[in-house]
C-alpha cells in the first residue's frame, strides 16, 4: 500500500542519515574490522555513558541478551521470574526455556507493570524480576526494587523501548542489576539489521557476558567455560556509535511530535491519548511510541487505514491468551482490556508535522470531533 504516513518510514530515514552512513559503513569494511573491533568498544563505551551505566555489552539481539543475563545468573528449574504479559513474548522465553516458572502481574493506566500487586506476586521461588518499560515510559522503579530487596530477587530490566527515559532523574535500564536494549530497527536507536546490549554496574557479571556472547573465550585460545555466538557485530556497532550521538535531538523530536498530538487528540471523546511530555515533573518519557485506545480500535485501525496512515497494535493477543504458552491459568483483566483497545499512532523522528495533523484530523474525523 502506498502510505502516505508509514508507521516507521524506513527509506526516508535512509535518505536522510544516508551521507553520513554511508562513509562509516565503507571504512569500517575496508579496514576490515568486522567482529570484536574497535568500533564494539566505541559503542560500548558511549552507551554506556550515555546512560549512566558502568559496563555496556554489545549483543546480537535484545532477546540474547536476555538469553546471556538468564544463563549467567543460572536461573532454572524452581525459579519463578515475575513479569507482565503486555509484553512480546522475548522478554519471557530465555528465562522458561531454562525451566523456569512465569508469574504474570497485571497492568496500571500507563501500560505499564501494576507494582502495586507486585509484592503479592513474589514468592520464595522468586529469582527474578523483569519490569518491562514500554513506549518510552519508566515502570516506577521505587517500589520494584523495594520488593525485590525484601524478596532476595534479582531485577533485570526489558528497557527495550525506553533508551533515554527516566524516572526521578535515573534512566531506564540502570535501576536493577542489569538491564536490556534492543536495537531493532524500528526501536529508539535501531541499527540496519538485528542489535541489542546488556547494561550493568556488576564488572564481574559484565565480563562474563562478554565470554558467554563469545563461545565463553578468554582472548583468542583460552575456553573458560561453554558460552554462545551472541556478539554484536562491527559494522551495526558503527552505525549505532554514529547514531547514538544523533538521539538526543531525535528524542527531542519525538517529544514535540508528543506534544502535536496532545494538542490535536486531548478533546476528542471516546479516545485515550497517553501522558503528555509535560504532565508529569518526575518522568521524561521519549515515547519510543504514541499509543491510544478507544472501544472502537478495529473500525478505527480501518479508517486510518483508508486514510493512507499505517498504525500499529502491540499486542492484540497478551501472552496468557497465546495457547501454545500453558498460561490461561492467569487472569489479568486490565491487559487483557487494554490489547482488545489499543493501538500506536505514527511516531518517528522523520514524521513531517503536516503529517502529525493528517493523522490527527483523520482519527478526529472518525469520532466526530
Amino acid at each position: 500500500m502506498d502510505w502516505r504516513v508509514r508507521f516507521v518510514d524506513y527509506p526516508e530515514q535512509w535518505q536522510r542519515q544516508r551521507p553520513e552512513l554511508l562513509p562509516i559503513i565503507e571504512d569500517t569494511i575496508a579496514r576490515g574490522d568486522l567482529m570484536l573491533r574497535q568500533q564494539l568498544r566505541d559503542f560500548e563505551e558511549h552507551l554506556a555513558r550515555f546512560t549512566g551505566s558502568a559496563r555496556a555489552v554489545g549483543v546480537s539481539n535484545c532477546t540474547d541478551g536476555l538469553r546471556l543475563l538468564a544463563h549467567a545468573l543460572d536461573v532454572g528449574p524452581g525459579d519463578e521470574v515475575v513479569t507482565v504479559a503486555h509484553t512480546f513474548i522475548a522478554t519471557i522465553s530465555p528465562f522458561v526455556l531454562r525451566g523456569a516458572t512465569p508469574v504474570l502481574v497485571d497492568i496500571g493506566d500507563d501500560h505499564l507493570m501494576d507494582t502495586g500487586q507486585l509484592a503479592e506476586r513474589v514468592t520464595d521461588r522468586t529469582r527474578v524480576i523483569i519490569p518491562v518499560h514500554l513506549n518510552g515510559r519508566t515502570v516506577d522503579m521505587a517500589e520494584v526494587t523495594k520488593v525485590a530487596d525484601h524478596a532476595g530477587a534479582v531485577v533485570v530490566e526489558d528497557a527495550a523501548q525506553a533508551l533515554g527515559a527516566t524516572v526521578d532523574g535515573q534512566t531506564a535500564g540502570t535501576f536493577g542489576l542489569a538491564s536490556t536494549y534492543s536495537f531493532y530497527p524500528a526501536k529508539l536507536l535501531g541499527a540496519l539489521g538485528d542489535a541489542g546490549a546488556v547494561l550493568t554496574g556488576d564488572e564481574e557479571l559484565a565480563e562474563r557476558l562478554m565470554r558467554l556472547r563469545d563461545h565463553g573465550r578468554v582472548g583468542k585460545a583460552e575456553i573458560d567455560g561453554w558460552g554462545y555466538n551472541c556478539r554484536l557485530d562491527n559494522l551495526q556497532a558503527a552505525i549505532l556509535d554514529w547514531r547514538l550521538a544523533q538521539l538526543p535531538g531525535w528524542i527531542e523530536r519525538r517529544r514535540h511530535l508528543a506534544r502535536m498530538y496532545d494538542e490535536r487528540l486531548h478533546d476528542v471523546p471516546g479516545l485515550e491519548i497517553p501522558v503528555g511530555p509535560d504532565s508529569d515533573s518526575r518522568r521524561r518519557d521519549v515515547f519510543q511510541n504514541y499509543p491510544v485506545t478507544t472501544d472502537a480500535r478495529d473500525r478505527l485501525v480501518e479508517h486510518l487505514n483508508a486514510d493512507g496512515v499505517e498504525v500499529l497494535i502491540s499486542w492484540p493477543v497478551p501472552l496468557h491468551h497465546q495457547r501454545g504458552l500453558d498460561l490461561s491459568h492467569w487472569s489479568l483483566p486490565r491487559t487483557e482490556a487494554l490489547c482488545r483497545r489499543v493501538l500506536s499512532l505514527p511516531m518517528h523522528p522523520e514524521l513531517e508535522d503536516w503529517q502529525v495533523e493528517h493523522v490527527s484530523d483523520s482519527v478526529r474525523r472518525f469520532f466526530g470531533a
